[in-house]
């Protein structure tokens, strides 16, 4: 069996399902997921249930990085290889998992605050002066991000800074340099049952204890990367009511991000995701058996 990829948007169903592929083949399942790296935000993350390895591996003080994960990633999958066993990367942190299944050429760690110090330099100048700015540090990448993409523009310039480029990295992040023969799946949810599940999930988180949760990891050393977890703000400081409809709407926002970065992976096969996770693992493990639709490195 060749390695399986399982990507989608936040509430698509990518654990369970996973889980389910790992109960019908001799497998193991690898989380990308940039936030559930962390220990101590379980239920605000919502960890899979299931074994996952590359969960928790890390304190709520550490600076999380794809470039200290990728490795890691790496070593787990040719491990579940060389025990006779498929691994499963399942996730919705793009760059996560694609780090995990490919090869990639990471660009350096930007200094701390870099990102905060550019957005801020942005907003102070405008996009247009910005992306001048870019235009003198990176004139490729520069070709390619318009000054209105403020994420894009504040992306580029703290990597130019850093002496890397968003412009010779860009395709290959989404294709080519693969390391096993792998099977990448996405899982394509209707928008509104998406929705409706992102809402319901949300108020679960709550009823399961997520204050408690946030309340004793804000008690403790937070790095720049582990303070972005979405939700952590919001239940810290609002009331509950106001806390579930805003962490609701961002995370909403994200799974659209998501999907736009799973429609651009190269050869993913797109199954229906509004199914039970058994009928769907029953259709990835099929297409993995064919072996028609596999990357090779």
């Amino acid at each position: 069996m060749p390695v399986v990829g399982i990507y989608g948007p936040t509430a698509s169903g990518k654990s369970a399902v996973a889980a389910a592929v790992a109960e019908r083949i001799a497998a193991e399942v690898v989380s990308a997921d940039a936030f559930q790296v962390y220990d101590g935000l379980e239920i605000l993350t919502n960890r899979s249930p299931s074994p996952e390895r590359l969960v928790g591996i890390w304190p709520l003080s550490h600076t999380a990085s794809v470039g200290e994960y990728a490795p890691l990633a790496h070593a787990a999958i040719d491990e579940i290889l060389g025990a006779g066993m498929t691994p499963i990367v399942a996730g919705g942190t793009g760059l996560y998992f694609r780090a995990a299944l490919a090869e990639l050429d990471l660009p350096p760690a930007p200094p701390p605050g870099a990102r905060e110090r550019w957005d801020a330099f942005y907003a102070e100048v405008g996009g247009e002066a910005a992306h001048e700015r870019l235009a003198e540090l990176d004139p490729a990448a520069a070709e390619r991000v318009h000054p209105n993409d403020r994420r894009r523009v504040v992306r580029a310039l703290e990597l130019a800074e850093a002496g890397g480029s968003l412009a010779p990295g860009e395709e290959r992040l989404f294709r080519g340099a693969w390391r096993h023969e792998t099977l990448v799946v996405g899982l394509e949810v209707p928008k509104h049952v998406l929705e409706e599940r992102i809402d319901r999930r949300t108020r679960a988180m709550f009823d399961s204890g997520v204050e408690a949760e946030v309340r004793a990891a804000l008690a403790q050393p937070l790095s720049e990367t582990a303070r972005k977890t979405i939700g952590l703000d919001e239940v810290a400081a609002l009331a509950r009511e106001e806390a579930i409809a805003t962490i609701a709407a961002r995370t909403r926002r994200y799974a659209a991000y998501q999907r736009k970065w799973m429609r651009r992976l190269e050869g993913v096969v797109m199954v229906a995701g509004d199914r039970p996770p058994g009928e769907i693992a029953d259709e990835i493990v099929a297409l993995a058996r064919t072996r028609e639709r596999l990357h090779r490195p």
